[in-house]
């Protein structure tokens, strides 16, 4: 009877890891081999907080929220690209939003069920920070709408043409 009860925890706790997306998904995301304390030391509070813990920054309050120029997105942590601005649009939302990836093999997308809710988490490919969420709810024909964090980008302006 112990054995039984044992069994059903453990296959609880898997499922749970598993949902969470802590079991053998995780592996696979993250190339970085960094510690925590060289990512407290490398990011900024707020970035950590987003990043390595999951956080959200409030809705309006980023940096490149009303970012309108032309050029690219990279990763706020390792730098790898993301979003173009020409996927970029004003979702009203409070968030910078984009209908496409600049390149998907960047990005891993991830079932994330925290806060009662069922959502997909977007992930970078290259460190595993954590950089906001997909919706399916975008107003361009993709449908997609990349909700993320501006602590979690870079902004790298479009060279000028003479």
């Amino acid at each position: 009877m112990k054995l039984a009860k044992i069994t059903a925890v453990v296959f609880g706790v898997l499922v749970s890891l598993s949902a969470a997306g802590l079991f053998a998904e995780e592996a696979a995301v993250c190339d970085s081999q960094k510690t925590d304390a060289q990512w407290r030391a490398e990011l900024t509070p707020e970035q950590y907080r987003i990043m390595r813990e999951k956080g959200t920054e409030r809705a309006f309050s980023g940096h490149l929220v009303h970012n309108k120029s032309k050029g690219s997105y990279t990763c706020a942590a390792c730098g790898a690209e993301l979003f173009s601005s020409d996927a970029k649009f004003d979702s009203g939302t409070g968030w910078p939003s984009f209908d496409s990836t600049a390149n998907q093999e960047n990005i891993i997308l991830r079932e994330d069920l925290s806060h009662g809710m069922k959502r997909t988490e977007v992930v970078c490919k290259a460190c595993g920070g954590h950089l906001g969420h997909l919706f399916k709810d975008g107003p361009t024909e993709t449908g997609d709408r990349y909700c993320i964090n501006s602590a979690a980008l870079a902004f790298a302006p479009a060279a000028e043409k003479l």
